[in-house]
């Protein structure tokens, strides 16, 4: 067997590991996918009529702004997901699991590895509760079958760049506490962005960073995906965002990593 079949026997190990994780603590998904569909209640149903008719649409008040919102929300669950990914990683990391694995044959890759295949598929799993319960409070998607595949695939990526950079915040921080507070900024870019209101109604410092933080294209460019509407460079900056956070965390992941294996 190859150098790259072993690798491959240990990530899927290490996989089933962190998907029976999952599935024996189920209280911790149904909180990461809990926020975003509270997020998304509140917004339509309280705020909803009044900033839906702000953004002038055809069909006004509400339908508008459920229209709008989802596409935040979405990008809210991605970044929520990533604060169980970092407390998942900072467990094995303080617990001793990993001084275990050093004893065994298998790939040091696996690890992390298992931990973000894992973590994608709890991801995606919340993306679809939470696009399913968008649907039963009126969301309406009029994008054809490209559009929806487009979609997936970004969400797929931005997905796979939140993923590993949780891994490195979970790397890198000391204790399962500080691992559980330090992507919380992640689940506030959303607000800081065009998730829930356009950026040109912010102050002109704040739109300034709202307009090029990396969230803002991500989220736009699923609205003109979910609307079938024209993305224009929003899609090609919301690319380029998803590969260099995922290239520079993965990068930093591995180093937290070799360095922690080498003490």
């Amino acid at each position: 067997m190859t150098t790259l079949a072993y690798a491959a026997r240990d990530s899927r190990t290490m996989l089933r590991r962190n998907v029976r994780r999952m599935v024996r603590y189920p209280s911790l998904t149904l909180m990461l996918i809990g926020m975003p569909v509270v997020f998304l209640l509140l917004f339509v149903y309280v705020f909803g009529g009044t900033l839906g008719a702000g953004l002038g649409g055809p069909a006004g008040g509400r339908a508008d702004y459920v229209a709008y919102v989802v596409p935040g929300v979405l990008a809210m669950t991605v970044s929520a997901a990533a604060q169980g990914t970092a407390i998942s990683v900072s467990m094995d990391m303080t617990e001793g699991i990993i001084d275990r694995f050093r004893t065994m044959a298998i790939s040091r890759a696996s690890v992390l590895t298992g931990h973000v295949v894992g973590s994608m598929i709890q991801t995606l799993l919340g993306i679809v509760v939470v696009f399913a319960i968008a649907v039963l409070v009126g969301f309406r998607t009029t994008a054809g079958v490209g559009g929806l595949l487009g979609a997936l695939g970004l969400v797929v990526l931005f997905t796979l760049a939140l993923t590993w950079l949780s891994v490195a915040l979970g790397l890198n921080a000391k204790s399962v506490e500080t691992a559980s507070n330090t992507p919380m900024f992640l689940v506030l870019l959303p607000f800081l962005g065009s998730g829930f209101v356009p950026t040109d109604s912010m102050p002109a410092a704040l739109r300034w960073f709202a307009e090029y933080q990396p969230f803002t294209p991500v989220i736009e460019t699923l609205r003109a995906l979910l609307t079938g509407s024209a993305a224009g460079g929003s899609a090609v900056l919301a690319i380029a965002w998803c590969v260099v956070i995922a290239l520079a965390s993965y990068l930093w992941a591995k180093r937290l990593f070799t360095r922690e294996r080498t003490r």
